[in-house]
């Protein structure tokens, strides 16, 4: 116990306001050193805490713990193909070693994190040969974060997408393939050949017969978009083609883009600067019936998540909060890299921003079976098919970020019809989905530390997945964002349940 109390005092000394300030690598030392020889950094890498061959077929200890997969460090820089080689410049586009990002993340209560470096002319050599060094000190200096590798993938005819690789013992061999094989920059001189459909849809097919499958999930969706319901480089068709080839790979877009922090300084959130986002979110998500709920709506496992995209903090110019101090992304798992991958594949997730809620649970049940986000459960038509729906959310309980103490003021359940494979590839409308009933405070009741809603779904008689969403705003939807501070405009999605009549 004596020698945990130095420790404790050197950390209780790192304060927030100070932390927030930290940008270089002097001052990233200065706030490691209290934390290294904490916990079990890893001197040998054999004893990790649960690669992806961890035992995930039991739900035990599982809890749900907040992350971060769009990360950047000072390895998304610049190159020189002036130079032969080519010659590779840090800190050009994102400023912050890789440690400090753990720092910050750990800081702002992460328990994982990702980074999430841009790709560019033989960037596969700087991953493996630079940024992966660096990344194994940050584990051993942040043991507290499971730091997972992997990039901002060069997509081929697609905006960027995080490819997120399994922790396992060759984890930098395997991304340094994918990406000389398939990044679309990474290729020099450029090959045009890469930049295809047909290309992407290879590249799926690779990733999910790999033995170690890793996932890959969309950035800033309709950020290139020019409306609403007008796609830009990201559309309905290409992510249907992408998740048939890859189902259990290509699995999501994020709810929640980057660049939160924008307005702060004179710009727009997500930096969508064509077409706004909707209380922070992309409109593929935050229009009921819209693209996410026609994704849904053929029973497509499509998640969404809610990420940093941290380059430069606001407060030294840019457009980004700290990994975690805005947004989060909860997956119900144990501390454990395999099972934290696996709740990402599942759909064990809930996003939230401003840390408006702590914990999210949304169960159907129905015939003594239950089920929970991202599974289903079966129900006969033989029988009463009513479905009772409980919601269970815990707010904060203290400040956020901002120093705010948020408040709930309304939780939405959204239902909508599955409806099976649309012969459309490009439809993007779910009209069965509505939202079926709105709670306010009056509405939910006391249990410990959450608060409980239950609602009701009668005569369910076909295929069905529910999904729920809160706020503390008076927005009956999501108004269109301009200049307002995003710590005033925030909310939480869970990610579906699934209801199946047989």
């Amino acid at each position: 116990m004596s020698d945990k109390q130095p420790e404790e005092t050197e950390r209780a000394q790192l304060s927030r306001r100070k932390l927030v300030k930290y940008a270089g690598v002097g001052a990233t030392l200065a706030a490691a050193s209290p934390l290294v020889g904490a916990g079990a950094a890893w001197a040998d890498e054999d004893r990790r805490p649960g690669d992806d061959t961890s035992d995930r077929g039991s739900s035990k200890n599982r809890v749900w713990r907040a992350g971060d997969h769009h990360v950047h460090s000072e390895y998304s820089g610049e190159f020189d193909t002036t130079k032969s080689p080519i010659v590779f410049h840090k800190g050009a586009d994102a400023v912050y070693p890789i440690v400090t990002n753990a720092i910050m993340a750990k800081n702002f209560g992460l328990t994982w994190a990702m980074c999430t470096d841009h790709g560019g002319p033989t960037h596969s050599k700087v991953n493996i040969e630079q940024a992966y060094p660096d990344l194994l000190r940050s584990r051993k200096l942040v043991p507290e974060v499971l730091q997972f590798w992997g990039m901002e993938f060069d997509a081929p005819s697609l905006d960027h997408h995080t490819l997120m690789i399994p922790r396992h013992d060759d984890e930098a061999k395997q991304l340094f393939e994918l990406e000389s094989r398939f990044a679309k920059y990474d290729a020099f001189p450029t090959d045009p050949a890469r930049d295809t459909e047909a290309k992407m849809v290879e590249f799926l097919k690779v990733a999910r017969n790999m033995p170690h499958k890793p996932l890959v999930i969309a950035h800033h969706a309709s950020r290139s978009a020019p409306g609403l319901g007008v796609y830009g480089q990201d559309t309905p068709r290409e992510f249907r083609n992408g998740n048939n080839a890859a189902p259990d790979v290509y699995i999501g877009f994020e709810g929640a883009p980057g660049h939160q922090a924008g307005p702060l300084n004179g710009g727009a959130r997500g930096g969508y600067g064509n077409h706004p986002t909707y209380g922070g979110f992309d409109q593929m998500t935050a229009r009921v019936g819209g693209l996410w709920d026609s994704l849904l709506g053929e029973g497509r496992r499509w998640w969404i998540t809610a990420t940093s995209d941290s380059h430069v903090h606001w407060t030294r110019g840019g457009s980004d909060f700290w990994p975690g101090e805005y947004s989060k992304t909860y997956v119900h798992a144990r501390q454990d890299y395999g099972d934290i991958m696996d709740g990402l594949r599942n759909g064990r997730i809930f996003v939230t921003t401003g840390d408006l809620i702590r914990n999210l649970d949304v169960t159907a049940k129905s015939q003594g079976k239950t089920a929970n986000v991202g599974e289903t459960v079966t129900v006969s038509r033989r029988s009463r098919t009513d479905v009772e729906i409980e919601i269970k959310f815990r707010p904060l309980g203290g400040v956020n970020g901002n120093g705010d103490r948020p408040e709930v003021r309304r939780v939405d359940l959204i239902v909508g019809q599955i409806t099976g494979p649309s012969a459309n590839l490009d439809a993007d409308t779910n009209p069965t989905t509505k939202v079926v009933a709105r709670f306010g405070p009056r509405d939910w009741r006391r249990q410990g530390e959450d608060y409980v809603i239950r609602h009701t779904l009668r005569n369910v008689e076909a295929d069905t997945y529910a999904r729920v969403r809160g706020t503390s705003t008076d927005e009956a939807e999501p108004l269109a964002d301009g200049l307002e501070s995003p710590w005033d405009d925030l909310w939480f999605y869970s990610n579906p349940v699934f209801v199946h009549v047989r």
